[in-house]
């Protein structure tokens, strides 16, 4: 079958599960071929072939609406809905988004990158249908790794307590990114081995239902019975007792499975848990075999063999530097703990757990938690680390504030991926955490211009004391600087100055550094004259150097791979306003007032006019005719 000629999922209502067999080999062949050259999500969409198909048997979407919990598992529904021919644009710039979009398709009725969040909006559009009268179904398919998010039991207890009709689909591979932990994954592995618990109950109650109800006792007695058997079949009975009807569970890859237990659940009043057991990576050995998360999302690779396409002689990842630093300190440090939320392959924590099994803590998709978790063993005179992408932290700014920063807790926050990370997009895009921390008390927030002011800034935070502190680091690799092998203390709040010049200042940090340097370089041949500023301490600044550029009156421009509202840039501006600094010229670079979407970083920094050459326009701009020099 041509699968780029397909417009809608229409089709497949007559075909027979023979032919839906042949069209999963054929998506399965076409995710592995395409994805070998573009990367992405090839795991868990692999694993959720039959599955997507089957819904989209079913259901009639867009009028029924899917909910991809995540999202990166959309590539088959994708697929389905008409976008096969645009594969070859996938996470590229201009190109299909990884994650469902609704500009895209009608068929993409919800957007995330984050966990947890489908049973929410799933419950506005069933208030929202019960209201208009529409009728339609509303499925949200949530992974058991999202399960584990507050946000997502939450949602769990209100739709219970509601006992409005909704088809929640748990997509049940025993992972997330990483392999899923707590006691809710137990329950689940619980329920895996426990059969097909609703056909047993539904026998169980139509015998019953037979015995001659002789006075009130003996249908009594009956309904104990069947409860009692009901906990017997299986263990805690989770999501009846939160007012669900348990389905499942249901083998994902078999149609006759699914389609049998999607018909009984449409048939169902109120709401309905149906449990899909699904392999992850299924039908490509090499993610099949997957059991630390390797294959979950992927760059470009050979198909024959599964190995990586990366390229040679590069310099250590950023997130292996910053926590292969907290490692060698933690042999000396008993005080440090490290946790993550879900991610200990991305923040490249494997080393330390086999180490110090003892001293690390995956707690799942609950970054909530794992900050409040952090300012706990803090207040008992520990040291914790949080590895934590710059995206997801925003989904615990108030523990950061105010279990924290309030309580001025010595909690050591690894910020990575933070800045523009490229193929994930909107939803991944680090740029939002300097200006929701910057405002809160006590805390301390860094980024260095290299890997090896990246170790000392660790052994900075670690040794420091006096409450918050935080290291922001980017996406990828360092740039390859010879490292000292003896680690020092930052003075908190300092400045550097890498280049000398009288006629403009840049103050910049991390990555926009390179930019500015050469910007600085460039202009040098057209006699002007510029200073570059590594303020690598973006709170506190360091208020006597500003104080110190301020008093010669040149224009000041500042560079940040961030966003500009409450930025850096603000921080300087209100400085300028608050010290009387009214004459001083300052102009800022950064990240607009807009989400930005996927695509190649360099790509995305030149649409925003983020570059040198935009660096070098601003520099003649501000410079005053009168400081040129023939």
């Amino acid at each position: 079958m041509d699968l780029t000629a397909i417009k809608s999922p229409a089709f497949l209502k007559d075909m027979s599960y023979e032919e839906l067999d042949l069209l999963s080999e054929e998506i399965r062949t076409f995710l592995i071929e395409k994805l070998s050259v573009t990367g992405g999500h090839i795991g868990p969409n692999l694993g959720v072939v039959e599955l997507t198909i089957a819904l989209h048997k079913e259901f009639s979407s867009p009028k029924d609406k899917f909910i991809w919990d995540v999202g990166h598992q959309s590539y088959v529904h994708k697929i389905l809905t008409g976008r096969a021919s645009e594969f070859d644009s996938l996470r590229q710039y201009k190109g299909l988004c990884g994650f469902p979009k609704r500009i895209e398709s009608e068929h993409d009725v919800w957007e995330t990158g984050h966990s947890s969040t489908s049973l929410s909006a799933a419950m506005g559009m069933v208030v929202a249908r019960d209201l208009k009268k529409s009728g339609e179904f509303i499925v949200p398919i949530i992974g058991d790794g999202a399960l584990t998010g507050g946000m997502a039991l939450e949602a769990l207890n209100h739709i219970g307590h509601e006992r409005k009709d909704m088809i929640v689909i748990l997509n049940d591979n025993e992972m997330s990114i990483a392999p899923n932990v707590g006691a809710l994954h137990n329950v689940l592995g619980k329920l895996r081995t426990a059969g097909k618990y609703h056909w047993v109950k539904d026998e169980l109650e139509y015998l019953l239902k037979r015995i001659p109800a002789v006075g009130g006792k003996l249908a009594s007695t009956a309904e104990r019975v069947k409860d009692s058997l009901k906990y017997l079949l299986v263990s805690g009975v989770f999501f009846e007792e939160l007012g669900f009807t348990y389905l499942g569970p249901v083998d994902g890859h078999s149609y006759e499975d699914l389609i049998e237990n999607l018909q009984y659940a449409k048939k169902t009043k109120g709401p309905v848990l149906l449990h899909v057991i699904t392999k992850k990576g299924k039908g490509y050995q090499p993610a099949e075999i997957d059991t630390v998360g390797t294959w979950h999302g992927t760059g470009a690779y050979k198909i024959e063999t599964g190995d990586f396409v990366k390229p040679v002689n590069v310099a250590p990842a950023w997130s292996s530097l910053i926590s292969e630093t907290v490692r060698r300190l933690a042999r000396e440090d008993e005080r440090i703990v490290a946790i993550t939320p879900a991610m200990p392959v991305g923040s490249k924590l494997e080393n330390f757990a086999k180490e110090f099994p003892e001293r690390m803590y995956d707690v799942g998709i609950a970054e909530q938690h794992a900050t409040t978790m952090a300012a706990g063993l803090a207040t008992q005179n520990m040291k914790p680390f949080l590895a934590i992408y710059s995206t997801f932290l925003q989904r615990a700014y108030d523990q950061v504030l105010h279990d924290v920063c309030r309580q001025n807790l010595n909690v050591f926050f690894g910020i990575d991926r933070s800045g523009l990370v490229g193929a994930d997009g909107e939803t991944h895009q680090g740029v939002f955490d300097i200006a929701f921390l910057r405002h809160m008390p006590n805390l301390v927030l860094m980024m260095p211009k290299d890997e090896n002011e990246g170790q000392h800034m660790v052994n900075t935070a670690v040794k420091y004391d006096g409450g918050p502190i935080a290291i922001r680091y980017p996406r990828g690799n360092g740039l390859g600087v010879k490292m000292d092998e003896e680690l020092k203390e930052l003075p908190i709040g300092s400045w550097e100055v890498l280049k000398e010049g009288k006629d403009l200042i840049i103050l910049t940090f991390g990555t926009t550094i390179p930019m500015a340097l050469e910007a600085a370089e460039m202009l040098q041949t057209e006699d002007l004259s510029v200073k570059v500023i590594n303020a690598r301490f973006i709170k506190p600044m360091d208020e006597a150097m500003l104080h110190e550029l301020f008093s010669s009156e040149v224009p000041v421009l500042t560079i940040e791979e961030a966003i500009l509202q409450g930025g850096f840039g603000s921080a300087v501006l209100e400085f300028a306003h608050d010290q009387g600094y009214h004459h001083t010229v300052i102009e800022r670079m950064g990240i607009p007032d807009q989400f930005i979407e996927h695509g190649n970083v360099n790509e995305l920094l030149e649409e925003i006019n983020l570059t040198t050459d935009e660096v070098k326009s601003r520099v003649r701009r501000l410079i005053p005719k009168k400081q040129k020099r023939a």
